[in-house]
């Protein structure tokens, strides 16, 4: 590989580390919906490991990547404060969740879920839209050697 093939390589990772990361949490999800009346399935488990994912995922974006696009996207500003007040909605939804898998009710359960997995779809695509070009434009040598935390996956 040439250092321009290289270097092209490297400008598009993080956009697409980040769609994969949603396409994770995308598939993640559908398999809690199609399971939750498994009794064959850890619901609690895949439940709290499915919330601890998409925390992870908020917190690092709200902390690193939504800091350094600002500084250098500043027209971004009011897209990046309507990500994070979803993030915070989305947090409030996946509290519910939480409390719901205290009372082991499947169907409410499932209702929560189809309202998070509605949420969530909606939040993914608008971020994907407005925030992928600003995002594969940056330059952050420390991605480069350790992965952020939004951009982990828990198949990783």
């Amino acid at each position: 590989m040439n250092d321009i093939s290289a270097a092209n390589d490297r400008l598009t990772a993080f956009g697409n580390q980040l769609i994969a990361v949603h396409d994770w949490l995308r598939d993640t999800i559908t398999h809690l919906r199609e399971n939750v009346d498994s009794p064959a399935v850890d619901l609690r488990t895949h439940c709290l490991a499915f919330c601890h994912a998409i925390t992870r995922h908020h917190t690092g974006e709200d902390s690193d990547a939504f800091t350094l696009l600002r500084e250098q996207f500043p027209t971004l500003s009011p897209v990046l404060d309507t990500l994070s007040r979803d993030h915070g909605q989305i947090e409030h939804l996946l509290q519910r969740l939480q409390h719901l898998l205290d009372t082991g009710d499947r169907v409410a359960i499932g209702r929560e879920l189809d309202g998070i997995a509605v949420l969530l779809e909606s939040h993914f695509f608008y971020e994907e839209k407005k925030i992928i070009t600003a995002l594969n434009s940056l330059h952050v040598p420390e991605w480069e050697r350790e992965r952020p935390a939004f951009l982990e996956r828990g198949d990783d």
